[in-house]
């Protein structure tokens, strides 16, 4: 929770702080804008929505319509 919404990030002294960002940048959105396919029925897809203009998810309900079963 301390990498996504910063939980305890007061618990963490200012260096420490730096050199974990040095080892580890936030660049989550980074991670997923090459490969958004793999964001579908995840909390990812809402993080791609919000930062990548016209990016559009996949809902869970979209892929139960979508899938082979005739009902």
């Amino acid at each position: 929770m301390t990498d996504a919404v910063g939980f305890g990030l007061d618990g963490l002294e200012h260096a420490q702080l730096g050199e974990i960002l040095a080892a580890h940048p936030r660049a989550y959105v980074d991670g997923l804008k090459d490969r958004p396919e793999t964001t579908n029925g995840t909390v990812n897809s809402d993080v791609l929505e919000h930062f990548i203009p016209g990016f559009q998810r996949t809902t869970t309900v979209e892929r139960i319509v979508g899938s082979p079963w005739p009902s």
